[in-house]
């Protein structure tokens, strides 16, 4: 069965019942992948107080209910808070160990609202010439 309403003058229309059960999704995701930073990370002496490229990738898997399913923004998962909370977090202070920074950042995002499954990954790009970068990552599964 199709029902048209408009948005914004655009007829669209919704198709219902005609996705079969199969198809319907099972994970939903929300992705913050190779957010750049300057990071005071790694316990080298060259490394200490030079800050250096970092790149972190974030990938939260939500319950349904925490992921919209209407296009109102009132709904969604707040990912801005992902590039807030982690920028803050990485100019707030030094960390030695990628491992250390990735454990928080999965400590912060696994506490949130409907979080059922989390992957944090942090790596430095400009460590080897012939590497695209070194890094580590944690994931819940």
């Amino acid at each position: 069965m199709t029902e048209r309403g408009t948005e914004r003058g655009i007829e669209q229309a919704r198709l219902d019942g005609l996705v079969p059960d199969s198809l319907a999704p099972k994970t939903r995701k929300v992705v913050l992948e190779d957010f750049c930073l300057s990071a005071d990370i790694g316990f080298h002496e060259f490394e200490i107080g030079a800050a250096q490229r970092l790149m972190v990738t974030v990938e939260v898997w939500l319950d349904e209910a925490s992921f919209a399913a209407e296009d109102d923004a009132g709904l969604a998962w707040d990912y801005d808070f992902l590039r807030t909370e982690i920028g803050t977090l990485v100019k707030g202070r030094r960390f030695n160990l990628q491992e250390m920074l990735a454990r928080e950042i999965y400590d912060l995002v696994a506490s949130r609202r409907g979080v059922v499954g989390l992957r944090v990954s942090t790596r430095k790009p400009d460590i080897y010439p012939d590497c695209a970068g070194v890094g580590v990552e944690l994931a819940s599964f």
